[in-house]
């Protein structure tokens, strides 16, 4: 590390799908002092980059994506040239990884530390963050061992959604929380606001300094608790033309239903509703994607999809960077993630009532 260079430190946000990572981020922007550089490495469930879309619209200096993997794990090798990019590329005041929903943070850390010795310290390991769902974190514990180990090994907690139960659900939570870490300092989250950078920035981690053959034993499957599926209308899939060898397809008689429809400019924002009001957020933890929407006007739009636990936002995309989202022919374009063995089933229903083919 040259002498007149800073390190580089290294914001690493945890927590369960649909827990907010995302919104915390970007509601830390604001708030940083003026010129202060920050980019953002996300790793993505699926192959759609909807939150690095609306990432790329805000005030960081830059975004980077990993896809169709976990980087804490099978994709470790990829963290680690992504980071030596950044630093190359932006030379950042700060760098933040958002992993995906189901990553267990002691690889990742490790391989940070190692980049931290590889680096001379100018990449360090400032601060595991965990954001934790207050409305469904005692559902989503029981049922995701890579929750608990979240909530356990981190630096800070933050308690979001909290504003959404009754005092005593918010008890609750706080009691399994307190069972799992009870010396970790636990944040609400004040909604849209996020929380103050200066609570989580500067934190200098002493987590994961030695490895844990025991921390690294537990991480191995822990990947496979989420099953991901793509829903496309419009396009080449929606023309039944991908690869049935390679075990995509999974209802060709929906295929069928859906490609002899007639063409459509876009979906009705009540279909879209009424399609999503039906979805189980038992075994349903995410539904996130792009979708081209039908106004009053009967004017079409592209707008970002992020649906997680029974709640949904929409957000309108800027019209010059349409293209960037959907192709003109494109319609639908979703990723619904859950419960391994389950989620499919859920996946078919929601296609048929959005008139979207299964890959």
């Amino acid at each position: 590390m040259s002498p007149d260079k800073a390190p580089i430190p290294i914001t690493v946000f945890t927590g369960f799908l649909g827990a907010g990572k995302t919104s915390i981020i970007l509601s830390l922007l604001p708030k940083l002092p003026k010129g202060y550089k920050a980019v953002l490495l996300k790793n993505e469930y699926g192959d759609i980059e909807v939150d690095s879309k609306l990432a790329s619209e805000s005030s960081l200096a830059g975004v980077s994506e990993i896809l169709n993997g976990c980087m804490c794990c099978v994709l470790v090798g990829q963290m680690q040239t992504a980071l030596l990019e950044i630093r190359e590329k932006f030379r950042p005041d700060r760098i933040l990884i958002e992993c995906s929903g189901s990553a267990f943070p002691a690889t990742l850390a490790f391989q940070i530390r190692e980049i931290e010795r590889q680096t001379g310290g100018d990449l360090k390991l400032d601060a595991i963050v965990t954001v934790i769902d207050a409305e469904n974190f005692v559902g989503y514990e029981d049922q995701s061992p890579t929750a608990r180990m979240q909530a356990s090994y981190t630096d800070i907690i933050l308690v979001n959604k909290w504003e959404h139960v009754s005092e005593r659900q918010l008890d609750e939570v706080i009691d399994h929380l307190n069972t799992l870490n009870d010396a970790t300092p636990k944040i609400k989250c004040q909604g849209r606001n996020g929380v103050d950078p200066g609570l989580i920035f500067g934190l200098q981690s002493k987590l994961f300094l030695d490895h844990s053959s025991e921390l690294n034993n537990s991480d191995e499957a822990h990947h496979d608790e989420v099953e991901t599926v793509t829903l496309f209308s419009g396009g080449t899939l929606d023309k039944h033309s991908h690869d049935h060898g390679s075990g995509g397809c999974i209802d060709c008689k929906h295929h069928d239903s859906a490609d002899v429809s007639p063409p459509r400019k876009g979906l009705e924002r009540d279909t879209l509703t009424k399609a999503l009001q039906a979805l189980s957020k038992e075994n349903t933890w995410r539904v996130k994607g792009f979708i081209r929407l039908i106004d009053d006007s009967n004017a079409a739009s592209v707008h970002i999809l992020n649906w997680a636990f029974g709640r949904y936002d929409l957000s309108a995309v800027r019209s010059g960077t349409r293209n960037e989202y959907l192709k003109d022919e494109e319609i639908i374009r979703l990723t619904v993630m859950g419960e391994r063995g389950y989620v499919r089933r859920a996946a078919r229903k929601l296609a048929e009532n959005i008139g979207a083919s299964v890959q």
